[in-house]
């Protein structure tokens, strides 16, 4: 039977790239593959011609041959032989291995890439920073330093590792690579090799100040601006200055992490503030103008004659303006009414005459017991 086209089985145009080409191997070899469709002779000739085509068209020398030749300016041998039952063996593993590489870190330059077939290469770890800042200091923001772990090359082994006079070796488990690569039925997985961790090498007689990492552990000290408004858990992200990477991979990033201290004073909610007030009883009763400290200096306002303990009152504008807030939250004051202490005889002489003569002028001294009595009488009814 005569061969179909290899742009045909593969359902491509002539001018397809080769990203286009692989992608539609992946496509048709999966839904081909005998592992998918067991006991069925259809499928499993249709993913023999579907790898023959995508191993003559993958390569660019027999796709230039095919393309001015046709079938006859390939070798029919070993197209035959391609075609043959060799299961997941040379281009089909070669075509999923960077599907699975992106996902177990095989292909990119991020946490595991692979430079130019060599060693894998790693971004460094982030490092977490934790400030504690007051109050004040994360309502206004400020400038500080920091102290955190820096690392720099080796001066005795130049970085590599090895003892002066030696020279790291080629890992034997993956030559060289840092990369080990596992077939698992229908999986074709790229893994970090075990031996050298991913490194490529192995070194057989460490430097001793470095212990073979080829860096040495010290410490930087780093400008850190704390933006105003700035809230607990809040995090400032330090760019490159986590640890360095592997291999020649990037280095991760600081994050100093914002722990507000308790106040004394004030309670922090979003960007309101919250205090509590004592007063004294004849102020409560009397009315006064009282001074109280904000985070922004000092604020006065007025408590009414008959003011009640819990009653709050709301200065605007004299909370936080938050990192991403475009105006200030406020600055609830809740009044605790304090019940004096330690009286003298004299003292209690005079609260006693002064009890009897706001009970003498009924409900209208005090209307919240009045009320409070009405709907508890019941229960001390004989």
């Amino acid at each position: 039977m005569a061969k179909r086209d290899y742009y045909e089985v593969l359902g491509l145009a002539k001018n397809s790239t080769e990203e286009e080409i692989k992608k539609a191997y992946r496509k048709l070899a999966m839904k081909h593959h005998p592992d998918r469709n067991p006991d069925n002779k259809g499928a499993e000739d249709k993913f023999k011609e579907v790898k023959e085509a995508y191993e003559m068209l993958s390569d660019a020398e027999k796709r230039a041959a095919y393309d001015r030749y046709g079938h006859a300016g390939v070798d029919p041998n070993m197209a035959a032989g391609a075609g043959g039952g060799q299961g997941f063996g040379g281009g089909f593993g070669d075509a999923f291995g960077d599907i699975f590489g992106d996902i177990f870190g095989g292909n990119r330059g991020g946490a595991g890439a692979r430079q130019g077939g060599g060693a894998q290469v790693y971004r460094g770890a982030d490092l977490r920073y934790n400030m504690e800042v007051t109050l004040e200091q994360a309502a206004h923001g400020f400038e500080t330093q920091i102290r955190v772990p820096s690392w720099e090359t080796c001066e005795i082994c130049r970085g590599n590792g090895a003892k002066p006079g030696t020279k790291p070796s080629a890992c034997p488990t993956c030559n060289g690579s840092g990369a080990v690569r596992m077939q698992q039925g229908f999986f074709s997985i790229q893994q970090t090799c075990p031996k050298c961790h991913g490194s490529g090498s192995i070194i057989a007689d460490p430097c001793v100040p470095c212990d073979g990492a080829g860096k040495i552990k010290k410490t930087k000290t780093l400008e850190v601006k704390i933006p105003a408004g700035i809230d607990e858990g809040m995090r400032i992200r330090s760019s490159g200055n986590g640890e360095p990477g592997i291999n020649g991979g990037p280095s991760g990033d600081l994050y100093v992490e914002i722990h507000i201290k308790a106040h004394n004073v004030f309670q922090r909610d979003g960007d309101d503030l919250h205090c509590e007030i004592p007063v004294s009883y004849a102020t409560a009763a009397l009315g006064a103008e009282i001074e109280i400290p904000t985070l922004s200096g000092k604020a006065t306002f007025p408590v009414p004659e008959g003011t009640q303990s819990g009653k709050t009152f709301r200065l605007r504008a004299k909370g936080i303006k938050g990192v991403r807030s475009s105006y200030p939250g406020d600055l609830y004051c809740h009044i605790v009414v304090e019940t004096p202490v330690r009286l003298t005889e004299h003292q209690k002489k005079l609260l006693k005459e002064f009890e009897k003569s706001t009970r003498e002028g009924g409900e209208k001294h005090s209307p919240q017991s009045k009320g409070w009595f009405d709907k508890v009488k019941g229960y001390f009814a004989e």
